[in-house]
């Protein structure tokens, strides 16, 4: 499974580079704290929603920490999505490239 840091992930964004941010995470942990644009579907859901994503289109996974995402990573992968793991999650990215987000 390919990964990526929070460093990474924020040149991507700056450099406008062509993914979409996958967040798993629940509503609820959405709206406390986001990195924008992103598309939520939380783990749960993948199953019956993965269809709504594009499997031309590189697709980098997050959560809180890093376990929900690395699970939905090998759920999307062998159907044939090109999917990346944010290491540590949104907590990693507060931590190392925003630490004006709140963390929980």
């Amino acid at each position: 499974m390919k990964t990526i840091t929070p460093i990474e992930l924020k040149k991507r964004i700056d450099n406008n580079n062509n993914f979409v941010l996958l967040d798993v995470r629940e509503t609820h942990e959405v709206a406390f704290a986001q990195i924008n644009p992103h598309t939520n579907i939380p783990t749960g859901s993948i199953p019956v929603r993965h269809q709504e994503l594009d499997k031309n289109t590189s697709i980098i996974v997050m959560c809180h920490g890093g376990a929900r995402s690395t699970q939905v990573c090998r759920y999307l992968e062998p159907l044939g999505y090109d999917v990346t793991n944010l290491e540590g999650g949104i907590d990693a990215w507060s931590q190392r490239v925003d630490p004006n987000l709140p963390r929980y």
